[in-house]
């Protein structure tokens, strides 16, 4: 029973829970070398007495560790420590993408595209490794708030169905997105994880899962027998081309699917150009119900005796996170099954009196005199002490003395043991010295023309150093850009320092001035820009001028190198265009007739004048 606050190989701190299955418990942890938090995936107790499963789980659990891909949650450690078998892998702070589907039911076409073109480009990565998921669903699919998802459960898919599907004739996984070739009883390859993948994507789409029944049996044949329902049958709106992808994907017959999830991921990528929006309707070319008859038989039979009995023993939740569904076969397959078990038995049988015999003459003998004892404490004293009491206990001490950091033990002063003291050990078990490097230090570097914000931030999150940012005087020919710059430190480069120590860095004390904008020559809108960087108002006049381009400064009111203060005006005169001069109007040249007519006009004037006195 993993507790809270309990260490795993002396390294992992379980937290708290954060999720039970069929196959494992899953904790959030603290690594306590590398300083951070990690999901514990630990096989549950009446799983780890299986040797055979166990070795498998283990191995597939490595391989899983060897895929490096943004989409893929990274398994860092695979170990056992005291009969506990666990997996150490990357935490992600979100929610499963089952979890996303019951709170938005479907989802957005461009955010369905987005997180199956995740999926698919994760899964190329790992079919590109040579291995299978198997048991793809939205459950193992973690997605964190920025819309970037994790695909999880690798090696316990894996070795699940490699021990258990051979084994007892069932189908591991959920029935729900289980392709056709896996129902029947057949081999997975890259094939089955793009059908799982077809299925989620029509999930993601409708909100809905394609296919539904009382129980594993009767779904089981609807994937292996009904044609999948048309998405844009409910919702026009959605481009043929998606249809299309989740039709060549969930297509019964593998040779009609996509070659690989490379293909699959090549495909969504183009899948809303506009010449592929109204493509034709993919058309199968090989005959789709070329599944096995007999299995498909056995499955009809076993739906029949289900349906028959008053009651159900297994039932179908939709809404279920477990990973585990089982198909009941045929009394006639149990018939051989039992026959298979009777023979197999006999033969453990026999293994095990073997291997009883063995040892009662061989192996007891020759371990009788080696009884468990304690490790004894060998911790703050000298590595040569220790040694000698491991030797004295009846320990082989491990040639290679290992090294940590500690800020408790002295440096060259054993920190530890592995096992580790108090743990009752028979003699001749190997015990590992580990040695104190002291309190960890870090070696400064040189920080001159780095950002001061930056490397504050650094040393005080990562080595818990102090530091201190000062403004230093600078000469008026040191031209720096950038106030933040690091241009001095209180320690140089090679100095170390321990946590809580502290540190100076420099940064220039730039005093700023007002420019020559008119021998600078500025224009009107370079000098505004300047205005409101800096705090400043700036008022405007004109004056007319050909001497300079129009709209060009050429006068200011501050000269240049007065220090700038925020809220002061700054009057400037640009230079304008002159108006053009305007044309004077002609004076007219009398004629003959309007020498006359004048005349003619005073005679009546002054007619005019004689009769008003």
């Amino acid at each position: 029973m993993i507790t809270k606050g309990q260490k795993i190989n002396d390294r992992y701190e379980v937290i708290r829970s954060i999720g039970e299955g069929g196959m494992a418990n899953v904790y959030l942890g603290y690594d306590t070398i590398l300083d951070r938090n990690v999901a514990i995936k630990v096989l549950r107790g009446d799983l780890s007495n299986d040797e055979k499963f166990v070795r498998r789980f283990q191995r597939e659990a490595l391989s899983a560790s060897s895929l490096a891909h943004p989409n893929i949650v990274e398994v860092y450690d695979v170990g056992e420590d005291d009969g506990t078998y666990y997996i150490v892998m990357e935490y992600v702070d979100g929610k499963t993408l089952k979890q996303l589907l019951k709170k938005r039911g479907s989802l957005t076409l461009s955010e369905a595209i987005d997180i199956m073109s995740q999926l698919t480009d994760g899964m190329a990565h790992a079919h590109d490794s040579y291995i299978i998921h198997r048991d793809l669903k939205p459950q193992n699919i973690m997605i964190k708030d920025d819309g970037q998802i994790k695909i999880t459960d690798f090696g316990i898919a894996m070795a699940l169905n490699s021990t258990q599907l051979t084994q007892t004739n069932s189908v591991m996984g959920s029935v729900h997105y289980l392709p056709p070739e896996q129902a029947s009883g057949k081999g997975s390859t890259i094939k089955s994880d793009i059908y799982s993948m077809g299925i989620i994507f029509y999930e993601l789409l409708s909100g809905s899962l394609p296919f539904r029944g009382e129980n594993a049996v009767e779904i089981a044949l609807k994937h292996m027998r009904e044609p999948l329902p048309s998405l844009r049958d409910e919702n026009p709106s959605i481009p043929q081309s998606i249809e299309n992808i989740i039709r060549k994907a969930t297509a019964k017959n593998p040779k009609n699917r996509y070659e690989s999830a490379r293909s699959m991921h090549e495909d969504l990528l183009t899948a809303l150009n506009d010449e592929r929006m109204n493509e034709p309707v993919y058309q199968y070319k090989y005959p789709e119900n070329e599944n096995d008859s007999k299995k498909v038989k056995k499955l009809e039979k076993a739906k029949e005796e289900l349906d028959n009995k008053e009651e159900v023993s297994t039932l179908v939740d939709d809404t279920a996170t477990s990973t585990n569904t089982e198909y009941t076969f045929s009394e006639e397959d149990k018939a051989d099954k039992r026959n298979k078990k009777i023979l197999i038995v006999l033969g453990i049988v026999f293994v095990l009196i073997s291997l009883l015999l063995f040892t009662v003459f061989f192996i007891v003998p020759k371990f009788a005199n080696k009884k468990a004892v304690k490790i004894p404490n060998c911790e703050g004293v000298k590595v040569s002490t220790c040694e000698k009491k491991l030797l004295d206990a009846g320990f082989i001490v491990n040639a290679k003395i290992e090294s940590v950091v500690s800020s408790k033990i002295k440096k060259n002063l054993v920190v530890k043991t592995d096992p580790s003291v108090g743990r009752s050990i028979r003699r001749g078990t190997t015990v590992t010295i580990y040695k104190s490097l002291g309190e960890e230090k870090i070696v400064l570097e040189d920080y001159i023309g780095k950002n001061s914000i930056e490397i504050k931030t650094l040393l005080e999150t990562k080595y818990e150093i102090v530091v201190l940012i000062e403004k230093k005087e600078v000469s008026a020919d040191e031209k720096y850009e950038d106030d933040d710059v690091i241009i001095g430190q209180s320690l140089a480069a090679g100095s170390e320092l321990k946590k809580g120590e502290k540190l100076v860095l420099y940064t220039p004390n730039i005093v700023q001035t007002i420019p020559n904008m008119v021998e600078e020559g500025w224009s009107y809108s370079d000098a505004e820009a300047f205005c409101s960087q800096y705090g400043l108002k700036i008022e405007k006049t004109e004056q007319e001028t050909t001497a300079v381009t129009e709209g060009t400064i050429i006068a200011q009111n501050i000269p240049m190198g007065r220090t700038i203060v925020k809220g002061m005006t700054l009057r400037v005169t640009v230079a304008i265009k002159p108006k053009p001069a305007p044309t004077p109007t002609p004076t007219p040249t009398p004629t003959p007739s309007d020498d006359k007519n004048n005349e003619k006009n005073k005679s009546e004037e002054s007619k005019t004048d004689t009769k008003t006195e």
